[in-house]
C-alpha cells in the first residue's frame, strides 16, 4: 500500500493543514482534563465559584475550538481520500486502456472491473480512517501518556499493562484476518465473474434450460463470499467488546489504586479523575488504531491488486524511436513469413504466412473454423504482435509506427458489432468526431443502414442502448461498417462483418463499398463464399497455413480446401450464377470509370 502513497503528492498542502488541525484537536481534547482537575481541586474543594465559572468558560471555548478542528479534519480527510482514489482510478483506467489483448486475458475482464471499483473503494475507506485516526491516535496517545505520567506516575503501570494487552490482541487479530482478506477479494472477483456470465449469456442459459445450474454456481460463489465476510465481521464484533472490557477494567483498576493514594494523601481526587480521562484517551487511541488495523489488511490486499495492474507494462507499445505513419501513404499491407503463437500455447496458430495486399483491390481470407483468419487480421493493428517474421505497412514494420498513427490508418469492423450508449450519430462519428452531417449520412447510405435509421424515432438522433441492446445483430454490423467508412481510412478490415446480413443486403453493401473503397486496401474475413466471389485475391487458410491463393475460378480448380468449402455452400449451378453476377458487377464498375466502354 505504501507504493500508492506517491499519489498523495498533489495533496501536500492539504496534508499539512490536516496535521495542523489534528494537533489542534488533540491539544483541545487533552487540555480539558487539566481544567477539570483544577475545578475539582481548587474550585469545588475550596468553594471558589469564580474559579469554577472561569475554568468552565475556558473549557467551553476550548471544546468549541476542538469541535471546529475536528470538523476540519473530517472535511480534509474526506477531500484528500476521494481525490486520492480518483487519481488511482484514473491511473488504473489509463493503464487498462493501454493493455493489449494479452494483458486483458491475463487479468480477466471481471477482475479488472473489481480492481477498478471495489478495490479502490476499500483503499478510499481506509484512507479516510488513516487520515482521521492514525494521524490523531499516536499523537493523542503519546501526549496523553506524557501528561498522565506527570500527573500520577504511580498509576502509570496500569496504562502500560492495558496497552500491552491491547497490542497483543491487535497482533493476533492482524495475523488471523490478513489471509482471510486475500481470499475475500478473490471471492468478490469470482462473484463478479459468475454474475457477468449470467447477464451476458442470459439467452443461451434460457435456451438450454440451465437456469438451475447457473443458480447453483451463483449460490456457491455467494455463500463462499458470505461465509468469509461473516468470519471477518465476527472478528471485528469480538474486537469491540474486548476493547471496551479492557477500557472499563482499566478505569476500575485506576479508581481502586487511586483511592488508596488519595486516602494516604499522595494524590488529589481531581488529579485521579484527570488521570482516568487521560487513560481513556490513551486506550481509545489504541482502540482507533486497532479498528484501522482490522481494515488495513483488506486494503493492503486491494492495494497489491491495484499495483499489479499499474505495474504491468503492456507488451505492445510504441518503439523507442517510433516512425510517424503520417509520412507514409498508400496502404500496402505485406506479410513476410509471419508466425504467431498465443502466449502459453505450444503450437503456432499461424505459420509462415506471406502475402501482399495492395490499394484498389480486395483481399479475402476464407477457411474452416479455427484456421486462423481472425487472428491473422488482428496482427495488422497490433492487437497481438507476431512471434516471428514481420508485417509491413507501406514498406515499414508496423511495430515501428506510433500506435495512434497506425490505428488512424485502419478502419476495423469486428465480427461482433460493438456499439456504445448514445445515439446513432454519436456511434457513427465515434472514430471521426469532426465528420459533417453529410458525411455521416453518406456512410450510413453506403453501409445500407440508412433505411432502418430513417424508420427509427429521431432517426440519427435515435438512442442506442449500452452494447446496442435495442438494435438487431445486422443493424449493429451496418452501424459498425458506417463508423469505419466515415473515418476514411487507407485500410479497411472486415472481420466476418457480413455474417448477420441477408444475401440481398450483403450484395448491395459490397457493391456500394466498391465505389467507396476504390483506392483503398480492403481485407475481408468471410465464412460465405458469396461474400468473396468478386475479390481480386482470395487467400485460403487451413490449420494456420496458406492452402491456396488466387481468384475464385482459379481456386475452384487448384485448391482442394476451397473447393470443399464452395461445394458445401453452393451447387454448381449457383456457383455459375454467382460468377455471372460477379462479372456483371465488374462490368458496371468499369463502365462507370470509363464511359466509353458503356457506349461500346
Amino acid at each position: 500500500m505504501l507504493k500508492l502513497f506517491k499519489y498523495l503528492k498533489p495533496y501536500t498542502l492539504q496534508m499539512i493543514a490536516l496535521i495542523a488541525l489534528v494537533f489542534g484537536t488533540v491539544a483541545a481534547t487533552l487540555e480539558l482534563p487539566d481544567y477539570m482537575a483544577a475545578i475539582i481541586n481548587d474550585g469545588i474543594a475550596k468553594s471558589d465559584t469564580g474559579l469554577i465559572f472561569h475554568n468552565g468558560l475556558l473549557m467551553l471555548l476550548i471544546a468549541l475550538g476542538g469541535a471546529v478542528c475536528t470538523v476540519g479534519v473530517g472535511f480534509l480527510a474526506s477531500k484528500i481520500a476521494t481525490g486520492f482514489s480518483r487519481d488511482i482510478r484514473n491511473k488504473v483506467f489509463s493503464r487498462v486502456e493501454s493493455f493489449s489483448l494479452v494483458e486483458i486475458n491475463k487479468f480477466s475482464t471481471a477482475s479488472l472491473i473489481t480492481r477498478s471499483t471495489n478495490d479502490i473503494q476499500q483503499i478510499q475507506t481506509v484512507m479516510v480512517l488513516l487520515l482521521r485516526m492514525v494521524l490523531q491516535a499516536p499523537i493523542m496517545g503519546i501526549w496523553a501518556i506524557f501528561k498522565a505520567y506527570h500527573l500520577a506516575s504511580s498509576l502509570s503501570w496500569i496504562i502500560a499493562l492495558a496497552v500491552a494487552i491491547l497490542l497483543g490482541i491487535i497482533f493476533v487479530m492482524f495475523a488471523v484476518a490478513l489471509p482471510k482478506f486475500k481470499i475475500l477479494q478473490k471471492l468478490v472477483d469470482r462473484l463478479n465473474l459468475v454474475t457477468r456470465e449470467n447477464l451476458t449469456g442470459l439467452r443461451v442459459i434460457r435456451a438450454f434450460n440451465n437456469e438451475k445450474l447457473e443458480q447453483a454456481k451463483f449460490e456457491k460463489a455467494n455463500v463462499d463470499l458470505t461465509a468469509t465476510n461473516l468470519f471477518v465481521n465476527r472478528l471485528m464484533v469480538v474486537m469491540q467488546p474486548v476493547m471496551m472490557l479492557i477500557l472499563n477494567l482499566t478505569s476500575v483498576l485506576i479508581v481502586w489504586m487511586g483511592a488508596g493514594l488519595i486516602n494516604s494523601g499522595n494524590l488529589e481526587i481531581g488529579n485521579m479523575i484527570a488521570f482516568i480521562q487521560y487513560a481513556m484517551q490513551i486506550i481509545m487511541s489504541f482502540l482507533m488504531i486497532s479498528i484501522v488495523f482490522i481494515m488495513v489488511p483488506r486494503a493492503s490486499v486491494s492495494a497489491e491488486r491495484i499495483n499489479e495492474v499499474i505495474d504491468t507494462e503492456p507488451i505492445i507499445k510504441d518503439s523507442k524511436n517510433p516512425i510517424s505513419a503520417k509520412n507514409f501513404h498508400g496502404g500496402v499491407v505485406e506479410f513476410k513469413n509471419v508466425t504467431f503463437c498465443y502466449p502459453g500455447a505450444d503450437t503456432p496458430v499461424l505459420e509462415n504466412i506471406s502475402f501482399k495486399a495492395s490499394p484498389g483491390e480486395t483481399t479475402a481470407f476464407i477457411g474452416s473454423t479455427g484456421s486462423g483468419k481472425s487472428t491473422l487480421i488482428n496482427l495488422i493493428p497490433r492487437f497481438y504482435d507476431v512471434s516471428s517474421g514481420e508485417i509491413l505497412l507501406d514498406g515499414v514494420d508496423v511495430r515501428q509506427y506510433k500506435l495512434e498513427d497506425l490505428y488512424a490508418k485502419i478502419g476495423f469492423i469486428p465480427q461482433k458489432g460493438v456499439l456504445f450508449s448514445g445515439t446513432v450519430e454519436s456511434n457513427i462519428k465515434y472514430g471521426a468526431p469532426e465528420a459533417s452531417n453529410s458525411e455521416v449520412k453518406k456512410s450510413a447510405e453506403t453501409s445500407q443502414a440508412e433505411e432502418f435509421i430513417n424508420n427509427l424515432e429521431g432517426k440519427f438522433n435515435a438512442p442506442i442502448a449500452e452494447g446496442g441492446a435495442n438494435v438487431s445483430g445486422g443493424q449493429k454490423q451496418r452501424l459498425s461498417i458506417a463508423r469505419a467508412i466515415v473515418r476514411k481510412p487507407e485500410i479497411y478490415i472486415f472481420d466476418d462483418s457480413f455474417s448477420a446480413l441477408d444475401f440481398k443486403t450483403d450484395a448491395m453493401l459490397r457493391q456500394a463499398l466498391k465505389g467507396e473503397t476504390q483506392n483503398k486496401t480492403v481485407l475481408i474475413v468471410a465464412q460465405r463464399i458469396s461474400t468473396i466471389l468478386s475479390a481480386e485475391k482470395i487467400i485460403v487458410l487451413d490449420d494456420g497455413k496458406i492452402a491456396g491463393v488466387g481468384i475464385h475460378q482459379q481456386l475452384l480448380k487448384d485448391c482442394d480446401v476451397y473447393r470443399e468449402i464452395a461445394y458445401s455452400q453452393l451447387s454448381e449451378d449457383e456457383l455459375e450464377t454467382y460468377q455471372i453476377d460477379v462479372n456483371r458487377e465488374k462490368a458496371e464498375i468499369e463502365s462507370k470509370e470509363n464511359p466509353s466502354l458503356l457506349a461500346t
